[in-house]
């Protein structure tokens, strides 16, 4: 097993986790944003399974594609030596009844649009896509309910479907895949990473403003922006997370790049953004510290900024 594509944050994701934390979103928003951590904790689930195979196998992570103008994500992909096994990873829970081919939610609640048909797209996509490159490995695609919490009713046993009481055996069917991977499946994950788009054109957000946004410096854990400081560490006072304000001021930065790619980085910006504390002059100073041992400084005086 080699994972040679680490899973990241999309940017979607990034997106809607700051907006979260410095507006007021609606109800529908909230709802879209709490299920895109909902998946990614699922993937992250799944992941620390992943890591535990001990077949020959290149695990690629978080992939998107785009072939004829379509695009299509793919959660875990597996190079094997004889097959490419594809998982969509669903972190879905409560009871769900599977009826004219439709996943219901049991006892209120919102249903699930089937994922066999997104499946079905994806599986057809990545094997027009393969073919392209060069390869014709056959296909072994599933759905792969991971929260323990899960449970569909009347489900079929005709369909591709993991539920969360049969990942032991998926993954002891894994460890018996036999041979040995070659140097055309290593060509072939180098050209799949190369070919991953780093960005869904697509994504929808609400419309936001520099001004508009709560600022400070948000928790690496738990995201809030309820956070206060010691001389030099940032402690979190919802979940306690502790880190240096080096790194705190950093992933501001990184922050606003994400949010506001077209405003430079300069040291009003951060400052702004990161509300520094009550002593103004020490933490622009801070501020200014970071940035210089950071990041490289561009133009002069009053007009520097940083990239």
């Amino acid at each position: 097993m080699d994972v040679l594509k680490p899973r990241t944050e999309s940017k979607e994701l990034l997106v809607w986790r700051s907006l979260h934390a410095r507006s007021e979103l609606t109800s529908d928003e909230k709802y879209y944003y709490c299920t895109l951590e909902k998946g990614y904790e699922g993937e992250l689930m799944f992941d620390k399974l992943t890591k535990e195979l001990q077949c020959d196998v290149y695990i690629l992570n978080g992939l998107l594609f785009e072939i004829n103008n379509s695009y299509f994500q793919i959660d875990t992909l597996l190079i094997a030596p004889q097959k490419i096994y594809v998982y969509d990873v669903k972190n879905s829970e409560n009871d769900y009844l599977y009826e004219d081919e439709k996943f219901r939610r049991l006892r209120g609640g919102n249903d699930i649009k089937n994922p066999l048909h997104q499946l079905e797209r994806c599986e057809t996509l990545l094997r027009q896509f393969l073919k392209k490159l060069g390869y014709q490995l056959p296909i072994d695609s599933h759905i792969v309910f991971i929260n323990p919490e899960f449970t569909l009713y009347q489900a079929p046993h005709d369909k591709p479907i993991v539920f969360p009481t049969q990942l032991n055996q998926l993954f002891q069917r894994l460890n018996t895949i036999p041979s040995k991977l070659s140097k055309r499946h290593k060509d072939l994950a180098d050209q799949l990473m190369a070919a991953h788009q780093n960005e869904y054109p697509f994504c929808k957000f609400p419309p936001y403003q520099f001004d508009q946004l709560k600022k400070g410096k948000l928790c690496a854990t738990c995201h809030s922006v309820s956070t206060f400081q010691g001389d030099r560490r940032l402690v979190c006072d919802v979940c306690g997370h502790e880190e240096t304000i080096d790194a705190a001021v950093l992933r501001a930065v990184a922050e606003l790049r994400l949010l506001f790619p077209e405003k430079k980085i300069t040291t009003n910006l951060v400052y702004e953004w990161c509300s520094e504390g009550e002593d103004e002059g020490g933490s622009r100073k801070r501020v200014v510290r970071i940035l210089r041992n950071n990041l490289c400084a561009r133009g002069y005086g009053r007009w520097i900024y940083y990239e």
